[in-house]
Formats: structure tokens, sequence, C-alpha cells
């Protein structure tokens, strides 16, 4: 019998009271499911960026097609030249382009969150009871499968041309990890622009200024002792230059302990400042 059905045929009708409270679970319905974790809600929403990409696999094209593009191209346009031979020079740019190639697309993350704002989605994700930051911790956790991706097209096109770890495979994955924890805090800088700007090509223009610089003016291609000093005061305590040489070196079989310190001390202020603005912009949004 459905509810309206019920209200129907009990108008008028005097119940007693152990009739109340049956008629009252009918019309009111099962109890309300219990509140999600945050790490469910955390976890729903990565799930639901997976299946964007899987409806949508022209996204995957920024992680497969343009890192095999960068390091084929960076490798043999530049590897006589700086290194005397592709071969040896491999073993210094793989780390490097890697880190270069994950760092730079997490841009979009922010182009994701613009997007979804822009077309209302948002507003929906706002009336849910779920924990406030859920939304955009889903973003980041759905990117982390588009960093490990990038990360092992890079070093299948590495290790087919040439590129020998000696860290072996522990090596090449703590190196991983360390660049996945650096990426994710990050991204935290794009949601804030995805929030704060108007639409997604400003994002991307806004994100291009940042990357290019911070990338290119690093140890990503070269060792900074051939650079100017003025220019090596600043290649020298970039967060990208800490994190490639600490991959760099963990990959090789070492254990940079200062550049790991310094890599994931700036993943920790990045998280904490732009998670923190973050929030706020999303709460007044």
């Amino acid at each position: 019998m459905s509810t309206a059905t019920a209200k129907t045929e009990l108008e008028g009708v005097e119940l007693a009271a152990p009739d109340q409270e049956r008629l009252s679970a009918l019309l009111v319905g099962h109890e309300r499911p219990p509140r999600p974790s945050a790490l469910s809600a955390s976890v729903t929403f990565g799930w639901r960026a997976m299946l964007k990409i899987k409806h949508v696999p022209e996204q995957l094209f920024d992680v497969t097609a343009f890192p095999i593009m960068l390091v084929l191209m960076y490798t043999y346009l530049f590897g006589g030249a700086l290194a005397g031979s592709t071969e040896e020079y491999i073993q210094f740019l793989l780390p490097g382009i890697m880190v270069m190639s994950v760092v730079m697309i997490t841009m979009y993350t922010g182009v994701a969150v613009n997007t979804d704002i822009a077309k209302g989605v948002f507003d929906r994700f706002r009336t849910l009871p779920i924990w406030r930051p859920a939304p955009m911790v889903g973003y980041l956790l759905g990117d982390v499968l588009r960093y490990l991706l990038a990360s092992a097209v890079m070093l299948a096109v590495g290790m087919i041309i040439g590129f020998r770890p000696d860290g072996g495979v522990l090596g090449v994955l703590a190196g991983v990890a360390l660049l996945v924890v650096f990426s994710f805090a990050f991204s935290w800088i794009w949601t804030m622009f995805g929030l704060l700007l108007r639409s997604e090509k400003s994002v991307m223009g806004v994100s291009m200024m940042v990357i290019f610089p911070l990338t290119f003016l690093s140890n990503v291609f070269v060792d900074p002792m051939t650079m100017p000093g003025w220019l090596q005061a600043f290649v020298n305590n970039s967060p990208v230059t800490h994190l490639a040489t600490a991959v760099r070196e963990l990959m090789a079989g070492n254990w940079p302990a200062a550049d790991i310190v310094w890599s994931l001390g700036w993943s920790g202020v990045l998280m904490t400042v732009f998670g923190v603005v973050t929030m706020r912009l999303y709460n007044r949004k």
C-alpha cells in the first residue's frame, strides 16, 4: 500500500496508540541512512572524477601522449649537446622531466573545479549532508591516478630508450611517492584559482604563468652550476629543484635527506595555506 493510499483510507479514523505508531512509521518511512564519513565521501567524489575520464577518455592525452613527447623531444634534442650522448643524458633528465610533467598537469584540477562551478554542480554539492571539503578532496584524489599514470608512462618510455635507475624498484617507488605527495599539495593552488576566477581559460592562463617559470627555472634540464650566480640563488631554492633532486637521487639509490625534508615541508605549507583559502572561498561562493 502506498503512503498516499494509506493517508486516504485512514482519514477520519480514530486509532489506538500502537496503531498510531505503526501509521507514523508507514508515513515517515525508513530511518535516514547514517551520514557518510569524510573518507567515504571524498572517495566517492574521487570515483566521480574517474567516471568523467571513462566517458571522456581524451582527457588522458595530457598524461599519455604529452609525457612521451616531452621525454623523446628533450632527450634527442639536447642529449648529445649537454651530456655527450642520449644514454648519459636520460639518466639525469628522466626524473626531472617526470617532475615537470606531473607538476604541469596539476593545473587541470582547477580547470575541472571551475567547469563544475559554471555548470551549477557545486550548488548541489553544498546541499548534501557530507563533509564540506569532500568535493575538493575528491577532485585531488581522482587526479592522483593521473599523476601515477603519467609517471608510469614516462618511466616505461625512459626504460625503453636507456634509463636505468640504480635504486631499483624501491628507489623508483619512493621517488614517485614523493612526487605524488608534492603534486597533491600543489594542486590546492589551482582549486583556489578554480573558485576565484571566472572561466576555465583564466585558470589555465594563470596556471601557465606560474608553472612555466617554476619548472623551467630549476635543475630539471641542467645542473644549476652552469647558470649565472644570481639565477643560481633562485634555482637552488626553488621547490621544484628540491623535488627534482630528491626524486633523482632516490631513483639513483641515494638518500637525499635534506631535499626530501624540503619537498615535504613545501607540501605541508602549500596544503595548509591554499587548503584553508580554498575552503573559505568554497564556503562563501
